[in-house]
């Protein structure tokens, strides 16, 4: 470690000395700049012969006008402003401040009190001049210190770019890396499909023409990367784009999503690389906020596995929209931990109660719920992972049913307002354990909703998300870094993907409009080939497919479908007022034969005999298709015909 002594931090008197020598040379460049407009206004009145007279007024009127200009910047507050960051939103100051100087001078001249009343062609010329003058004054110091100051600062060579995106995204992002002194980047100019904008000019940068032209634009500018800057970019856009880029060949990178920007979050240093979750981005999520804010606002919220991918994004949605109260409920310490801090940080008027409990524990989630009687119930714990599901079968059944009934159970006892339980689109036509326990658990809450009429048990229904815990990214993403191969079970294997936090909001808002007894059903989008997906995060990683990282077929696992659905057979399902939300009410089913089955489908997972918890669900659900102990079954037909849900969306 150095001995050099550290600089003691500047005192008080000398944090006001600085900034009094600061202003000091504000306001003596003002002054004499006000000084120099008011002269030259008595110029043009008197079309630079000023008679003698008026020249000896002029003398008398000039140190009047500019202290009133000055006092009324002053006022205005334009003097705590920071030069170099003078902008647009500044400009009402300015304005402001010039035009509470002209009311003195006017009333000077309307009272007619010689030698002070400035003629009114001066005062109109004094007034556009001198703000012209003082923001002029300001702009010019921001442009020498953005083009001479940020040169000095940055010695090295900056990387030229194109920015791929004319409009508002693109602007906020020009005019963010203009701002930077440490920026390594280098605008050359603007691309966007738009023929209008060709041509044009945009923040200082000339639209240079269309991805199309891209090739050519490259070599002769010598661009390092495209920067995308379209922050509504579909995937099909973002596909076509980086189909471009690849052929090209040059790289491309992304800006932070259009929220970020529309807050002014925007950093250059968040422009990073294109990752896989752009490719399968989806359009914002919209909420009915009165409704939503019904539902949660001012509510005491229970959310059980809060440690979860899931369980987390939904506290951390939920705290947003300001609730009396809300449970953390976890098994796992650790997690419980990180979610508690996190959201105790971010929502400091939210009471937030991390609560360690296992959901099959009755007595503990009793207790729990008599203590804080919950209005609202988010069931998110489950065991998710369908392979390690078909090892321990028992633990499938005891979390996932036993569980889910302990919790809603609880909630209809101390009358909760409602009851949200997060199902699978693997409840449908289930082939795996996995599967199977969660749709037994959707059969739980249909038969509760008869005995709790005061509580409305919902479930709500989707397929994968992105960046959760066990999901296929992470773990391309970990081959791809140890150099391959990507293991992928079979080559027309597909799912439906969607982001998190996409979830959880559909989650809250399907829970809102629930009434009782529905099994909703999000909408997906468009499903995804798991190999085309290897294929993109490959070359996303600047790699090429079967070249530099291979592809091996490891085989369907047991309990594994081809694809994916989100509606059964025997569902009626049918739109909501909510475009991404559809709702399917399962046939009532026969309360005290299903209350048998599953106690019976208890007894056995409690000796933990796979053949027997098998046996048992297939009888509970005869649709399913569990074959894990039966040779050669996988599951449906990857011809298999779409959902209903799929269908209206897309009709």
């Amino acid at each position: 470690m150095s001995n050099v002594p550290l600089a003691p931090p500047p005192t008080t008197p000398q944090r006001w000395w600085s900034f009094l020598l600061r202003r000091n040379m504000q306001f003596l460049l003002d002054i004499g700049l006000l000084l120099g407009v008011f002269a030259f206004s008595y110029a043009l009145r008197f079309e630079f012969r000023i008679p003698r007279v008026w020249q000896e007024k002029a003398l008398q009127q000039a140190p009047v006008v500019v202290i009133f200009q000055v006092l009324g910047l002053a006022v205005s507050g334009v003097y705590s402003y920071i030069w170099r960051y003078v902008g647009l939103s500044e400009l009402k100051g300015f304005a402001r401040g010039i035009l509470v100087a002209v009311v003195p001078v006017t009333l000077l001249r309307i009272a007619q009190i010689s030698p002070l009343d400035v003629p009114v062609s001066v005062i109109i010329i004094d007034t556009l001049l001198a703000l012209g003058g003082v923001v002029s004054l300001r702009v010019l110091r921001r442009l020498v210190y953005e083009r001479y100051e940020r040169t000095a600062a940055s010695p090295r060579r900056r990387k030229p770019v194109l920015l791929l995106g004319a409009g508002r995204a693109g602007v906020l992002a020009a005019r963010e890396i203009q701002s930077r002194g440490d920026s390594e980047l280098e605008i050359k100019g603007f691309v966007d499909d738009d023929d209008a904008k060709v041509g044009s000019v945009i923040q200082g940068f000339k639209v240079l023409g269309a991805t199309r032209d891209l090739p050519a634009l490259v070599r002769e500018l010598g661009i390092d990367h495209i920067v995308i800057t379209v922050a509504k970019a579909t995937r099909q856009e973002m596909r076509r784009i980086l189909d471009v880029c690849e052929q090209v060949p040059v790289k491309a990178r992304v800006i932070p999503g259009l929220y970020d920007l529309l807050q002014g979050n925007l950093n250059v240093s968040r422009i990073r690389n294109v990752e896989i979750e752009d490719l399968l981005g989806r359009e914002p999520v919209s909420l009915d906020m009165e409704l939503v804010g019904r539902f949660i606002t001012q509510r005491t919220v229970v959310v059980t596995g809060a440690g979860g991918s899931i369980g987390s994004e939904l506290c951390r949605q939920i705290a947003r929209l300001g609730p009396k109260r809300l449970l953390l409920v976890e098994q796992a310490e650790g997690a419980l931990f990180d979610i508690d801090r996190e959201l105790s940080a971010k929502n400091p008027n939210v009471d937030i109660i991390p609560v360690i409990a296992d959901v099959t524990d009755a007595t503990r989630i009793d207790k729990v719920f008599a203590q804080h009687r919950p209005d609202v119930v988010l069931h998110a714990a489950a065991h998710k992972h369908v392979p390690m599901m078909e090892k321990n079968p028992g633990e499938a059944v005891k979390n996932n049913v036993c569980g889910t009934r302990c919790v809603a159970e609880a909630a209809g006892r101390h009358a909760a307002k409602a009851f949200v339980l997060i199902s699978t689109d693997k409840a449908v036509n289930p082939t795996s354990v996995m599967g199977a326990t969660k749709r037994v658990a959707e059969l739980v809450i249909q038969t509760l909703q008869a005995r709790f009429q005061e509580t409305r048990f919902v479930g709500v229904r989707f397929g994968n998300v992105l960046g959760s815990a066990g999901s296929v990214i992470p773990i391309f993403r970990e081959q791809i870094l140890k150099g391959g191969p990507i293991t992928v079970t079979h080559p027309d294997m597909i799912r439906y993907f969607m982001t998190i936090p996409e979830a959880a909001q559909l989650v809250v808002q399907a829970g809102a409009m629930g009434e009782g007894g529905e099994i909703f059903v999000l909408d997906m989008g468009e499903p995804v080939r798991i190999l085309d997906l290897a294929k993109d995060m490959i070359r996303l990683s600047g790699l090429r497919p079967m070249e530099d990282i291979e592809i091996a077929f490891s085989g369907v696992r047991p309990g594994e479908k081809l694809f994916e659905e989100l509606g059964t057979h025997d569902e009626e399902v049918s739109k909501t007022r909510h475009p991404k939300i559809f709702i399917g009410r399962i046939a009532k089913p026969d309360v005290d034969a299903l209350e048998v089955a599953v106690e019976a489908l208890i007894a056995v997972s409690l000796v933990d005999d796979g053949v027997a918890i098998r046996s048992q669900l297939r009888a509970l659900i005869p649709e399913a298709l569990i074959g894990a102990d039966v040779p050669g079954v996988t599951g449906p037909s990857v011809t298999a015909p779409p959902s209903p849900a799929m269908a209206l969306a897309q009709g």
